[in-house]
């Protein structure tokens, strides 16, 4: 099987970097990258930097456009189908012009990546997602990521997924990620797995436990997707939403379902078997590994906002009024300040570098003043190049991003490392199709 990979929701390219640095042949049909109500596409133009615009088809499928309005007929074949995709409400609803077909809320994306599986059937798919994507809604927990699996089943897809740490697989941050492997069951490999017991995919022999090894597992539940004669004591044990047969089990989710589902796991055919797992832990990266010494002066904290700073990360109980006349006491923990630097560092967000009470602040190892992370630290806290999101590629000219962006980006974007181990296990897959 040829190495043919489309990228969504492409960001600055942490699929393609992560896959590029094996070096066994992966090649990028086509990606998407597009942050809707923003003028300047940034990010694109980053990826576009560094790795080109790929070839429009039939005058269509472009790269710097909205994926909503792509015709996903026109998407090149692919043999893996990678993105990283926002945690949304994925609830559902008939469609208004017809009792016929489901419709999710204007712009969740998950729907965009189940058009193009639609459309194409690429074999193998892998996609990240935030980690409480497992757990959200909060009033309805699961049900979001039970229509994703519902989705895949009725495509004739398995799925493995996996809350990754990425400190705890050598990475220099603490960033914790849902990741979502999917095969079409005609695949070779589906053919192989299909004769392996459930639970020792999960532990050992799938695709997930190959790529992030596990100590440990626990609180293994199982459910099974077809089971319509549910009592409510069982409710936290069977997953009920009907068939995999129609877009009416999607709609039957969105107002019913709810399930626990461990931070691992494996579905075929509808039946799900989910745990909690414990990391088999390599040593993780430090900050002080990655940190920059005696840096430029804009990066440092003035003596007149540290008491600011000092407010922000420490704890607080503030007495609040909702507007209903309820009163309450918002509360908060503290978060250490300076962050420290023989740990790995806390999750990046996208806010990183504004006065913001998640950005971090360092003590510099060279002069010791309090400071923030420079934009090299922030690309390497994710495992990307030094630079890598200095420059973009504008309409035939090189512009630098501006450096609020810079950080944004990154705090968008994946740990390349844990693509990487990923791939070198997909290379395998791949090689016996």
């Amino acid at each position: 099987m040829k190495k043919t990979m489309v990228e969504l929701f492409a960001g600055v390219g942490g699929f393609r970097l992560g896959l590029d640095r094996l070096e066994s042949g992966w090649e990028t049909e086509w990606f998407s990258q597009w942050e809707p109500g923003k003028k300047r596409q940034w990010a694109h133009d980053c990826y576009v930097y560094h790795f080109g615009e790929c070839k429009d088809l039939s005058g269509q499928v472009t790269t710097g456009m909205d994926i909503a309005d792509v015709n996903k007929n026109n998407v090149p074949d692919h043999s893996l189908l990678t993105g990283g995709f926002p945690c949304q409400d994925y609830s559902v609803a008939h469609s208004l012009s017809s009792s016929k077909g489901i419709e999710g809320k204007k712009g969740v994306l998950w729907w965009q990546i189940r058009d193009v599986l639609i459309a194409k059937r690429p074999p193998f798919v892998l996609l990240e997602n935030v980690d409480r994507l497992l757990k959200s809604p909060a009033a309805q927990r699961g049900r979001d990521f039970g229509i994703i699996l519902t989705s895949f089943a009725q495509l004739g897809y398995r799925v493995e997924w996996r809350v990754v740490n990425a400190s705890e697989y050598g990475a220099y941050q603490r960033r914790r990620r849902t990741f979502i492997f999917a095969y079409e069951k005609g695949t070779n490999y589906a053919k192989r797995m299909d004769s392996y017991d459930e639970l020792n995919i999960v532990k050992k022999d799938g695709f997930m436990a190959k790529s992030f090894p596990i100590a440990t597992i626990h609180e293994v539940r199982c459910g099974e997707v077809r089971h319509n004669d549910i009592s409510e004591e069982n409710i936290q044990t069977l997953l009920d939403y009907g068939t995999v047969d129609s877009d009416d089990d999607l709609i039957n989710m969105t107002d019913n379902f709810k399930f626990e589902f461990g931070n691992a796991g494996y579905m075929r055919d509808g039946s799900v078997i989910t745990a909690n797992v414990d990391a088999d832990s390599i040593e993780p990266g430090l900050l002080k590994e990655i940190a920059e010494e005696g840096v430029d002066e804009q990066y440092y904290i003035k003596q007149e906002d540290l008491p600011n700073w000092t407010y922000m990360k420490g704890a607080k109980k503030i007495p609040r009024k909702s507007s209903s006349g309820h009163e309450y006491v918002f509360s908060e923990g503290p978060i250490a300040f300076p962050d420290p630097l023989n740990k790995p560092s806390r999750t990046m967000l996208t806010s990183e570098s504004t006065k913001n009470r998640s950005t971090h602040v360092i003590a510099d190892p060279g002069t010791g003043r309090l400071r923030l992370i420079t934009e090299k630290e922030a690309e390497r806290l994710q495992g990307f190049d030094d630079d890598w999101t200095k420059n973009c590629l504008t309409e035939g000219s090189i512009v630098e991003m501006p450096k609020r962006m810079r950080y944004f980006c990154m705090g968008n974007a994946l740990v390349v490392p844990m693509i990487t181990r990923m791939g070198k296990i997909l290379d395998e897959i791949v090689a016996a199709e």
